[in-house]
C-alpha cells in the first residue's frame, strides 16, 4: 500500500512533534539529563588543557613533582565523567522508554478504535509492523542514536568555544573542513532517506505477506500451493534484501567520504600548527591540545553520520506512526449522544438506506425495511448480493451514504457506538477466541461479569458438555487462535459468549452454523431456539432449510430486497426464494 505524507512540514518535524508530545508528561528525568550532559559536555574539554598544561609547564621545565596533580586531575575528570555520563544515560532512558509505552499503548488503542474501512485499506501486517517495528525503531533511536546525538552535539559545540577562546588561528584550522562535511551530508541526506523509506516499505509488504500466508497455511498445504507461496515470497524478500543493499551502500560510502574529510582536516592541522609552534604563536603543548580538540570536534560529527541511517529510518517510521495516530475514524460518537431506550425492545427501521465500499460500486440501493420487535428475519441470496454488509451497518461498523437506520425509533448516529453494540450480539461464520482460558473468552475482558453467569451462559449455549469435558473444564487453556479447539467447540464458546454478555439485545447470525458438522449444528439450534424467544433476531445463511422457521424471509439480490415474507409464502409464489431452495433440495439428495 502507498501513501503520501501526512505532514507538509517534512518528516523532521513530524520526527520532533511526537517525541516532543511522547516526552512531554515525563519532562522531569528528562531535565536532569539535560543537566548532567551540560555537566559532561564541560568536562570533555578538560583532558586536553590539562595536557597543555602538563607540556607547556612541568615537562617543558623538567620540573616532573608538578605532574602529580596534573595526572591526578586528569584521573578525576575520567571518572567523574564516566559516572556523569551513565547518570544522565539512566535518566535519558527512563524518560525515552517511559514515552515510547505511553506512545505504544495510544497507538493499540487509535487501531483499537477505528472503522472496519480503516482495516480495509491498512493490511494487518502495516499495522502489526507499526506497533512493533516501528515502535522498536524509535526505541532504538532514543536508546542508541538520541544518546549519542545529544552527547555528541553538545561536546561539538563546547569544544569549539574552547577552541576559539585557547587560540583562534588553530581553531579555524580545525573547523576550516566542517563547511565540506556539511555539503556532504547535504548532498547524501536526500539518497540515505530515499533509500531508507524504500527499506521500510519492503520490510512491511514481507510483514504483511507473511502473516497472510501464515494464517492460510492449511489450504496451502491442502492445495500444494507452498512452492508457489515461497516462489512469491522470495520475490518480496529479493525486494527488501535489494532495497538493504542499496541503503548500507549509500551509508557505507557517506561514512568513508567522512573519515577521508576528517583526515585531511587533522593533516592541516599538523602542518598549519607545526608552523605556528616555529613562527611563536602556538606552542608544542597547545598544538598537541588541539591534537585532541580536533579528535573531539570530528569524532562528533562522525558518530553523528554514524546516526545518519538511524535517523532517517526513524523519520521514516515517526511519519507512519503519526499517519496511524492522527487518521481519525469516519464513526464517531454524537456530541451529545441520546441514551437507549430503556428497556430496549429491538424494533429495527432502514429508511432509503444507500451503501458501497466503492463509489463506482453501489451495495445496497434505497433498502427500506422494517423488523418489528421480537420478530426472527432471515436473509438470504447469492454471495455479494450485500447480506452481510446489511449486518455491518446495523452494528454502524459502517455508516450508510444515504438514508438513515433507527433502533426503537433512534437514528443509530445519534447514539454512542459503544452503547449501540451493547445492544447487538453478533455471531459470525468464523467465531473469534483468545488466548486465555475458556472463562475468559465468555466474559471477554468484563472481569464483573459472575462466574455463575458463565456456568450458565455455557449451559444454555450447549458448550457446557464439550467444556466439562476438558481437564481443567472452565480454566482450560485456548491456545491462539483456538487452535486447540475444533471449529464447532469454537462456535458453542461464541454462543456462550453471546448469551453472557448481550442476554436481550439483538441476536445477529452470520452464517453461524455452515461450516460446524451435523451434531454440532443441532447443537447450536436447540441452543439458538431458546435465544430467540422474546428478541429481535437476525440470521444470514445459504443453507436455506436452517430458516425454514423464521418469521420473515428476505430474499436480498443486487442490494435490493426483491422477496420478504415466511417461508411457506415465498415457496408459494414460486420465485427466486423457491427456485434456490428447489435447487438445495436437489443438491443434498
Amino acid at each position: 500500500m502507498t501513501r503520501k505524507s501526512i505532514s507538509t512540514q517534512g518528516p523532521d518535524i513530524v520526527l520532533f512533534r511526537l517525541m516532543y508530545h511522547a516526552v512531554k508528561p515525563h519532562w522531569r528525568p528528562l531535565v536532569i539529563a539535560f543537566v548532567l550532559l551540560g555537566i559532561t559536555a564541560g568536562l570533555n574539554v578538560v583532558p586536553p588543557s590539562l595536557l597543555q598544561w602538563a607540556i607547556d609547564g612541568p615537562i617543558a621545565t623538567g620540573n616532573t613533582a608538578d605532574l602529580w596533580p596534573i595526572t591526578a586531575l586528569y584521573g578525576g575528570t575520567a571518572i567523574a565523567m564516566f559516572i556523569i555520563q551513565y547518570i544522565y544515560s539512566y535518566y535519558l532512558q527512563k524518560a525515552g522508554q517511559r514515552a515510547l509505552s505511553d506512545m505504544r499503548t495510544n497507538l493499540f488503542n487509535r487501531i483499537m478504535s477505528q472503522d472496519q474501512a480503516f482495516f480495509h485499506r491498512n493490511p494487518v501486517g502495516d499495522l502489526v509492523t507499526r506497533l512493533t517495528s516501528d515502535v522498536d525503531t524509535l526505541s532504538a533511536l532514543i536508546s542508541t542514536s538520541a544518546v549519542t546525538i545529544v552527547t555528541e552535539t553538545a561536546t561539538l559545540i563546547v569544544t569549539t568555544i574552547v577552541m576559539f577562546s585557547v587560540n583562534w588561528r588553530l581553531a579555524l584550522l580545525v573547523v576550516a573542513v566542517l563547511p565540506v562535511l556539511v555539503v556532504v551530508t547535504n548532498y547524501f541526506s536526500a539518497r540515505v532517506r530515499t533509500s531508507s523509506t524504500g527499506e521500510r516499505t519492503a520490510l512491511a509488504r514481507v510483514s504483511a505477506y507473511l502473516n497472510e500466508q501464515l494464517q492460510g497455511i492449511p489450504v496451502l498445504q491442502v492445495f500444494g500451493a507452498q512452492q508457489a507461496s515461497t516462489a512469491r515470497f522470495d520475490g518480496f524478500n529479493n525486494a527488501y534484501r535489494n532495497a538493504l543493499i542499496v541503503l548500507r551502500r549509500h551509508s557505507a560510502l557517506f561514512l568513508m567520504i567522512q573519515e577521508f574529510i576528517s583526515a585531511i582536516g587533522l593533516a592541516m592541522l599538523l602542518y598549519g600548527g607545526g608552523q605556528g609552534v616555529l613562527s611563536g604563536w602556538a606552542t608544542l603543548g597547545m598544538l598537541v591540545a588541539f591534537i585532541q580538540y580536533a579528535d573531539r570536534a570530528f569524532q562528533p560529527v562522525l558518530r553523528l553520520s554514524e546516526q545518519y541511517n538511524a535517523v532517517q529510518i526513524a523519520f521514516g517510521a515517526a511519519d507512519r506512526i503519526q499517519y496511524t495516530l492522527s487518521e481519525a475514524s469516519s464513526i464517531n460518537a454524537p456530541d451529545v449522544p441520546i441514551p437507549p431506550t430503556n428497556p430496549f425492545t429491538g424494533d429495527v427501521k432502514l429508511e432509503n438506506v444507500h451503501f458501497s465500499y466503492n463509489a463506482d460500486k453501489p451495495v445496497l440501493r434505497g433498502i427500506n425495511l422494517h423488523i418489528p420487535a421480537g420478530q426472527r428475519v432471515a436473509i438470504v441470496g447469492p454471495t455479494g448480493a450485500g447480506k452481510s454488509s446489511l449486518i455491518g451497518l446495523l452494528a454502524r461498523w459502517y455508516d450508510p451514504q444515504q438514508g438513515r437506520i433507527l433502533l426503537d425509533d433512534i437514528d443509530i448516529r445519534q447514539l454512542d457506538p459503544l452503547a449501540l453494540r451493547g445492544l447487538i450480539s453478533v455471531i459470525p461464520q468464523d467465531p473469534v477466541t483468545f488466548e486465555g482460558d475458556i472463562a475468559f473468552n465468555v466474559r471477554l475482558y468484563r472481569d464483573s461479569v459472575p462466574y455463575q453467569t458463565i456456568l450458565d451462559a455455557a449451559q444454555t449455549s450447549n458448550a457446557a458438555a464439550f467444556i466439562e469435558r476438558m481437564p481443567a473444564q472452565y480454566q482450560s487453556w485456548v491456545t491462539p487462535n483456538g487452535a486447540s479447539l475444533s471449529a464447532g467447540e469454537r462456535q458453542l464458546l461464541a454462543l456462550a459468549r453471546a448469551i453472557a454478555l448481550q442476554p436481550h439485545g439483538i441476536l445477529i447470525l452470520d452464517e453461524a452454523t455452515s461450516s460446524i458438522d451435523t451434531t454440532t449444528e443441532s447443537l447450536v439450534q436447540e441452543a439458538l431456539e431458546r435465544l430467540f424467544k422474546g428478541r429481535t433476531s437476525i440470521i444470514i445463511a445459504h443453507r436455506l432449510a436452517t430458516v425454514r422457521s423464521a418469521d420473515r424471509i428476505l430474499v436480498v439480490q443486487q442490494g435490493l430486497i426483491v422477496e420478504d415474507g415466511s417461508h411457506s409464502d415465498l415457496i408459494a409464489r414460486n420465485g427466486i426464494y423457491a427456485k434456490l431452495y428447489a435447487h438445495q433440495l436437489i443438491d443434498s439428495a
